[in-house]
């Protein structure tokens, strides 16, 4: 079973994208890229830097976290960013 991440990024904009992926690094690369495998929303809002991550088991348990966290205000998103100390 590999592990899955919950992640947010820093856009351009100052706005936040958050998304589940088994590897931050080769994901951000593709958010960065700008292709057909990023994000539709990151390609308009050209991704900074990932500024929070999170372990889950599963991808079940990635997903239904990345649920709760798009849910967040955002400043709760912050303050969770803040928290993780990136």
């Amino acid at each position: 079973m590999q592990p899955w991440y919950v992640y947010i990024i820093r856009c351009s904009d100052a706005s936040l994208y958050t998304g589940v992926t088994t590897d931050v690094e080769r994901r951000f690369g593709e958010h960065k890229e700008g292709g057909r495998k990023g994000s539709k929303y990151a390609r308009a809002k050209i991704p900074l830097k990932v500024v929070y991550t999170e372990l889950h088991d599963s991808r079940s348990e990635a997903q239904k976290r990345e649920y709760v966290i798009k849910q967040m205000s955002r400043t709760a998103k912050l303050e969770l960013v803040k928290s993780a100390g990136k």
